[in-house]
Order: C-alpha cells, then structure tokens, then sequence
C-alpha cells in the first residue's frame, strides 16, 4: 500500500478537483435538465464558498454548518432571481445569468468582509477526500432518484416542449424555478467545500471561463444522463495533469486541446461521452442536437 500512498500524496489535489468539479457538473446537469441554459451556477458556488468561509472565520461556526449554510443562501439568492429572470429562454437566460455571475464578482472585489481583490486567505482546511466523495454520492443518488421521480418527468417535459408541459397542467414557472434552486444549492455546496479545502477563495475563480468551465463538463459528458456531467469533469479535471505528464505542459497547449475535444463531441457525439455507453449517438435526424435546451 505504500505506492498508493505515495499516489495519492503526488496526485491528492487532483482526485479532491475532481469530486468538487463532479458536484458542479451535477449542479449545472440539474438546472439544464428543465432545459435552462443557465451560465449562473459558479456564481453560487462563489455565494457558498464566501459565505462558508466568511462564517468559519470570524464566527468559528463548525464546518457541516458553515457549509449547510453557504449552501442554503446559495438557494435563497437562486429563489429570488430565477423568479424574474427564467421567464427568459435559450441565449438571453445564458446572458441574464452570466450578468448575475458578475455582479457577484464585482460584489466580491469590492467588499470588505469578502477580502477584496485579494480574497479570503486563511480559511481552514477542513474538507477532506473521503468528505468530498461522500457527497458526491450522496447528491448523485439524490440526482438520480429526482430523475425518476413525478417532479423529473415534469423536468423533462419543459425541457422537450415548456408549451405544451404547461398544457398538460404542469406548473413550468414552480419546475423551472425549483431546478434553478436545487441546482444553486449543489453549487453552493462544493463552492463552500472548496473554500475549506483550498485554504483561500478569490473573486475571479468563479467568473465568466468558471462558468464555461462547468458548461463544458456537460456538453462533453452529456446531459441526457446524470452520468455525463460526471464524466466530463472527471475526464477535463484530469487531462491536464495526464498531458504534463507526457510533456505537454503549456497551458495554451492544454486549452487548444480541451477545444479540440469539445469540438469532435460537439460534432461526432452530439449527446456526449455517455453516448457511447448506449443510447443514440447521433442526433435525430429530423431535428437539433439534443445536448443543450432547444434555442440555446
């Protein structure tokens, strides 16, 4: 067991990305699962991370309730804008929420009890491996389960034909708005375990290239299934590491390849990576990739 330590000592920080990227992948897979093409989700887990990190440190609150409530806030914010702002659809919600992502960031800049420009330095570290990964599981099988379940199928619906889903009697403006909270509180989770693991938090790690990141997980992985999400942020978490260590070091290098990725999925695997663990693997034929809410 000696090498698996040494493993884990050389590449422990990778694996803890990968299980906070996995919970934001999940947060965003949730909210696009009512077909909302929303860019908002880093934003909360920036809400989640400063709120956690802020009470952690000049409160001394223990950490499951420093991160239950960055969590809980991240949702009541969610509650408040996605009211007015999910009457919006495709590209202008996309722009509505990633307007919010900055007010956020600028808030963040310029308030004293965020830290500034520089950020909450400090934070304790307090969340481990086995933490990270015990909820991920626990939120995958909570994901999964609301995929199965009355309000999943009424998900579904929206996200297919929100017109005639409201027909068939279903509330669109309670299922949309309750996607985009549950979504936010996942988001606030991991930000505000993030924030315990990385031992500061700063504005710009939730900004506009946070919030394509996550976008990208699902595109790659796939949003047809809770499972896509997970495997692209696995697989996106890990590459850079996986090229630096066949030489590729440059971090342009790095990014030209993630493109090159998205697009042979975007092109050759219009519903993901999970396509090809069954399932179709094209579009239909008579109509758009279904990997993203029509009109996105």
């Amino acid at each position: 067991m000696e090498w698996l330590s040494h493993l884990f000592a050389v590449y422990g920080s990778v694996v803890n990305f990968i299980g906070i990227n996995a919970l934001l992948a999940l947060s965003l897979y949730v909210t696009l699962s009512a077909g909302q093409l929303s860019l908002g989700n880093a934003a909360f887990a920036g809400i989640g991370g400063y709120t956690a990190g802020i009470l952690t440190m000049t409160c001394n609150v223990p950490y499951l309730l420093s991160i239950a409530a960055g969590s809980l806030l991240a949702g009541v914010v969610a509650v408040f804008i996605g009211l007015p702002v999910l009457r919006l659809r495709g590209v202008f919600l996309a722009m509505a929420t990633l307007g919010f992502g900055e007010v956020v960031r600028i808030a963040a800049i310029n308030l004293t009890i965020t830290g500034g420009a520089l950020g909450l330095v400090g934070i304790p570290n307090k969340t481990t491996t086995w933490f990270i990964y015990l909820v991920l599981l626990a939120t995958a099988f909570f994901v999964a389960r609301l995929r199965r379940s009355t309000i999943g199928w009424s998900f579904e619906s929206i996200r297919e034909d929100e017109t005639a889903a409201s027909t068939m009697g279903i509330d669109t403006t309670f299922c949309k708005t309750l996607a985009f909270t549950i979504g936010a509180m996942i988001a606030g989770l991991a930000g505000a375990m993030y924030a315990h693991l990385n031992f500061m938090i700063m504005p710009g790690e939730f900004g506009f290239s946070a919030a394509v990141q996550l976008l990208t997980f699902c595109v790659v992985g796939g949003t047809r299934s809770w499972c896509g999400p997970l495997l692209g942020a696995v697989l996106l978490t890990a590459l850079p590491e996986v090229l630096r260590g066949i030489g590729i070091a440059a971090g342009p290098v790095r990014m030209a390849v993630n493109g090159v990725i998205l697009l042979v999925i975007i092109l050759f695997l219009p519903n993901g990576l999970v396509s090809l663990f069954g399932g179709r693997k094209t579009a239909p034929a008579n109509g758009p990739a279904r990997n993203l809410p029509e009109g996105a």
